[in-house]
């Protein structure tokens, strides 16, 4: 078996135990809700597990025999690899405080800036994507969204 080919086995095999993690946590969260308010005899537990126990049987397979997955990335492509999830969880962390739309913005604007879109078209589509979802669920759905604290 060549260099190439084992790199390539570990990056797959990489890859399934972080889905695998990801599976078992997921599976944690589900069987965690309460759902003493359900009528439903299966409650809202039911596809949360289910599709836990989807992702980590499949997992499972994914890890005995990964075929082939393409190398780990270096320089500015893992850069950009990881700030996805740094931007992911800084729109996380800045609902609470400054609301959907402003955290919806950051994500869009983030995303964009990781993969190269010009400043000024990564705020125009940031812009538009967050008040694309605004429209969507606080006016057509009348879901209610939080403004933040900052602005509220």
């Amino acid at each position: 078996m060549s260099d190439h080919s084992r790199t390539t086995l570990l990056t797959g095999r990489i890859g399934a135990i972080c889905v695998l993690a990801f599976a078992i946590a997921y599976g944690i969260g589900a069987s965690r809700i309460d759902y003493s308010f359900s009528s439903d005899p299966l409650g809202p537990r039911a596809v949360p597990l289910i599709l836990a126990g989807i992702l980590g049987v499949l997992a499972l397979f994914y890890l005995r025999s990964p075929g082939s997955a393409e190398g780990f990335p270096s320089g500015v492509l893992l850069l950009r690899v990881l700030a996805v999830p740094v931007i992911l969880i800084a729109s996380v962390a800045v609902f609470e405080p400054a609301g959907f739309a402003a955290s919806i913005f950051l994500l869009t604007f983030g995303t964009g800036m990781i993969f190269g879109a010009p400043p000024l078209k990564a705020v125009i589509g940031a812009a538009g994507h967050a008040a694309l979802w605004w429209v969507i669920f606080a006016w057509l759905l009348e879901v209610y969204l939080p403004v933040g604290a900052l602005f509220g």
